[in-house]
């Protein structure tokens, strides 16, 4: 098939994914930079969920939450970064088209799962600092299996519609997707069907899931800032404060990289790509860092878990 493509999106059987353009020689430097940050997020994500699975002092719903983001910050970088680092030294860059589908709708669906988990997280900060003593009985097991199995199935629904509506359209001016992953943006650009129905409806879609969650981020905030000011203690509402900086740290990161790179104008897509990273590989490789360097139960966890290592040695 040649560069040029066809007319129809069914008869297109593979993409070109044209990655960084760099000079050849930093290749490599980019290679071992995406290979340092995904052996970063491997590490720290599969070391939070180890931590939380076998210290009993962790077994309580913020950290119920917190190993489904490590396992949502593993696999959505696993969808990206392997493929990335194979185009590093590959001729042909190619992904199938089955391969770009999968690879937008599984990226799509844990990004999304991401943020309204991230809002559930925060209503969990919202019950244990403004109801402390119905914390327990309003943070229940199931209400967070709840939670978390709401957050899968909005991801999953904003997946099928995003990937579908994608992938019905007409790929004629190209087969080059000019990124290093298949995204919507990218996908576009090389469609030659009318984008107006589509760019509505993928707005109103991307309004009904950002909106919510964002305005259940900002009210249990709002919730939470108004009873810490009343704590007379400077202690106690330092103690508070503890409690949702990392959890504020996790969501300034996501949503700011997301906000970088969907406010970047298309006519610089090496701009878009360096914002992307913010998102699929910063991210995840933060995350596990900012919950670690910033929570004592974690930090005390592992402190355990390394003198039980050093004692058995």
């Amino acid at each position: 098939m040649g560069d040029r493509g066809t007319s129809n999106h069914s008869e297109v059987t593979d993409f070109i994914l044209v990655g960084f353009r760099v000079r050849p020689e930093l290749h490599i430097l980019l290679f071992l930079l995406f290979l340092l940050v995904y052996a970063m997020i491997l590490l720290g994500n599969a070391g939070m969920m180890a931590i939380i699975m076998t210290d009993p002092r962790l077994n309580t719903p913020m950290y119920f939450f917190l190993g489904n983001l490590s396992f949502i910050d593993l696999v959505y970088s696993s969808v990206i970064a392997p493929k990335a680092l194979v185009n590093f030294w590959s001729q042909s860059k190619s992904i199938s088209f089955a391969g770009c589908v999968t690879q937008l709708f599984l990226f799509a669906l844990f990004i999304v799962t991401e943020g309204f988990l991230l809002a559930a997280m925060a209503y969990d900060r919202f019950i244990a600092i403004c109801n402390p003593l119905l914390y327990s009985v309003q943070m229940s097991a199931r209400l967070c299996a709840q939670l978390v199995a709401g957050s899968y199935f909005c991801g999953c629904i904003s997946s099928v519609l995003e990937t579908s509506m994608t992938f019905t359209l007409s790929f004629c001016a190209s087969r080059a997707i000019d990124h290093f992953y298949c995204d919507v943006r990218p996908l576009q650009r090389i469609s030659c069907s009318d984008l107006f129905i589509y760019k509505m409806i993928s707005f109103f879609l991307s309004g009904i899931i950002i909106l919510p969650t964002i305005i259940v981020i900002i009210v249990s905030y709002l919730c939470i800032v108004s009873t810490v000011v009343k704590i007379r203690s400077t202690e106690g509402r330092k103690k508070a404060f503890s409690t949702c900086s990392s959890h504020l740290g996790a969501v300034s990161v996501l949503y700011g990289a997301v906000s970088f790179m969907y406010l970047t104008p298309d006519r610089f897509p090496e701009l878009s790509k360096v914002a992307s990273l913010g998102y699929t590989l910063v991210t995840p490789m933060l995350n596990p860092l900012i919950y670690s360097l910033r929570n004592r139960d974690v930090k005390e966890a592992i402190n355990k878990l390394l003198e039980k290592k050093s004692t058995i040695q």
